[in-house]
């Protein structure tokens, strides 16, 4: 009896590793392409920091004419929940994120690579696992639960690292003979990977990332199969990103303490390792201490939170590049208009430690990134978003050439408005433009500087009769605003103000804010004269009478 007769009592259907090798070649790519992936577990929502992840590596994998790819790591099946794929792919979806290859919905996946989830590949790690049980690489272990329990008790009693190795490991040592008579017997068991690791022996490895790190070698016979027959997730990851024809490893760093483990796994298989990326994860700040951003404790956590926000995928995208890339905010200032997809991203440039997440900040990138869009773009997108998340919003919207006049305001010039961060903002930003809106609610006529009635009612009179015209153009309306001031006796310049303070109670800028609250009840709006020429002077002067009355 050797070790082959043990591994094909243990799979006897099992197909020789070569079928797999030859089924699963080396991409025909271009040399320095890189091929990547995101592999997320289907057990939950999304977090921000898998998009993170999968945006970097799309980004690199584009960049250098590579392949980006979805694989679904499913093997945790107590943990999986319904829909769980489909949530993932929708969720990428939303922001643009679509990969070259993998999963496309909960059963189906396109590219020559697959299949793209794990479950559906049980048969390839069972010929893999028989590959190292036939090279003594790896043995099954019979020792039960409560054999585990029990031996874990023993190691923390005695204060040394728990785990299966060395004389704690019961089963590494058992003859073949006996492992055969055991199986037939009916005995229960699961595959374990014999380490040829000493704890004090250290590697030396190179991160993309996080450049030169150093480990204690691995000295544990992890399991590789369990008992339902699936591999752990380290067993897999070895065969799918070698079959797969992965290049580069990018993952979140709360794996880097298990690269000892898994250049192992690579070499004792006889594959040629890939490179690991180690990103570190998004972090936030709580009461001045840094901690990782929880799916527990954090609504921002889950992506889902970005889309019912109404966050422009653009701006979560661009705010993600910056955390990702110190050099991304200049290439951004030196090239306003370029697409993402120009910048250059380097893996070797990441940050070491990980980046506070901002939400400001991020909701400054939703304005910079709104305020470039179309009218035509903004409409689409909050009318998108109000048909799932807000009704009232959604029947706003119904008039869509009205709306893009509302929408059009201080857009396409050099400098436009950046009022709007994001889609759930926009009902407020512009319900003062319709009617039904203005006029069912309290408007805070706070005036300011000109706040005697009889000033502000007759600045009110004097325009919509004297000065108003729908036809005239942006400096003869302004010009009229300044006339109007000249004629209560206010200062017809701010400057000319400033230089005889007291010989002005206001200036044409007070009145202008009177004209701008009586109209929106607003002190701060984009352009006042694009707001008049969407309202017209009957709308003006109905509203003009509204803020009289209420006087």
């Amino acid at each position: 009896m050797d070790y082959k007769d043990l591994a094909n009592l243990i799979f006897p259907n099992a197909k020789d590793i070569s079928y797999y090798e030859e089924k699963y070649p080396e991409r025909n790519l271009k040399e320095g392409a890189i091929v990547t992936r995101v592999a997320p577990s289907p057990t939950g929502f999304v977090h921000i920091g898998t998009l993170y992840q999968a945006l970097v590596a799309k980004k690199v994998a584009a960049q250098t004419e590579g392949v980006f790819f979805l694989r679904i790591e499913d093997t945790d099946q107590k943990r999986e929940i319904e829909n769980g794929t489909t949530e993932i792919i929708e969720s990428f979806k939303d922001f643009g994120i679509i990969p070259d290859e993998g999963m496309i919905n909960e059963t189906q996946s396109n590219g020559e690579y697959g299949p793209y989830k794990q479950s559906q590949r049980k048969e390839i790690y069972q010929a893999y696992a028989k590959y190292l049980i036939a090279q003594g690489k790896a043995y099954p272990c019979f020792c039960t639960p409560e054999e585990g329990e029990a031996r874990r008790g023993k190691q923390e009693a005695a204060k040394i690292r728990p785990g299966y190795y060395g004389v704690w490991a019961k089963c590494r040592n058992i003859t073949v003979e006996e492992a055969i008579e055991k199986i037939k017997n009916g005995e229960k068991y699961i595959i374990r990977f014999k380490s040829p690791g000493r704890e004090d022996r250290k590697i030396k490895h190179k991160d993309v990332i996080k450049g030169n790190v150093e480990f204690p070698e691995n000295d544990q016979d992890i399991v590789i199969i369990k008992a339902d027959g699936l591999p752990t997730y380290h067993f897999a990851h070895a065969v799918d990103d070698h079959l797969m024809r992965t290049t580069h490893i990018i993952r979140g760093d709360e794996w880097l303490s298990s690269v000892p483990l898994h250049l192992q796994l690579f070499q004792e298989l006889g594959f040629k390792a890939p490179k690991y990326a180690h990103i570190s994860p998004i972090m936030k700040n709580d009461n001045g201490n840094k901690r990782k951003l929880s799916k527990r404790k954090d609504p921002e956590a889950a992506v889902s939170y970005y889309k019912k926000m109404g966050i422009p995928k653009e701006a979560v995208k661009e705010y993600l590049l910056n955390i990702a890339n110190s050099t991304f905010e200049n290439w951004r200032r030196a090239n306003p208009e370029l697409d993402i997809s120009e910048f250059d991203l380097q893996l070797n440039k990441m940050s070491v430690s990980g980046a506070l997440f901002d939400i400001v900040k991020l909701q400054d990138v939703g304005k910079t990134v709104i305020s470039k869009f179309t009218a035509e773009k903004v409409y689409e997108e909050a009318l998108n978003w109000a048909k799932e998340f807000d009704k009232d919003l959604e029947e706003m919207l119904k008039d869509k050439s009205y709306a893009l006049k509302v929408f059009g305001i201080e857009r396409g010039n050099k400098k436009p408005r950046k009022d709007i961060a994001k889609w759930s903002d926009v009902k407020y930003i512009i319900e003062y433009m319709y009617g039904d809106k203005f006029y069912s609610q309290k408007q805070n006529y706070d005036y300011q500087v000109i706040n005697e009635k009889e000033d502000i009612e007759k600045i009110l009179n004097l325009y919509i009769t004297d000065y108003y015209n729908d036809e005239d153009d942006k400096q003869t309306w302004f010009d009229k605003i300044k006339e109007l001031a000249d004629k209560m006796g206010y200062a017809k310049e701010v400057k000319e103000f400033k230089a005889n303070p007291d010989k002005y109670k206001a200036h044409v800028g007070d009145v202008s804010t009177v004209l701008r609250i009586a109209l929106t009840g607003r002190t701060n709006t984009p352009d006042m004269y694009e707001i008049m020429k969407i309202l017209r002077k009957e709308e003006i002067k109905r509203r003009f009478e509204k803020a009289i009355a209420e006087l």
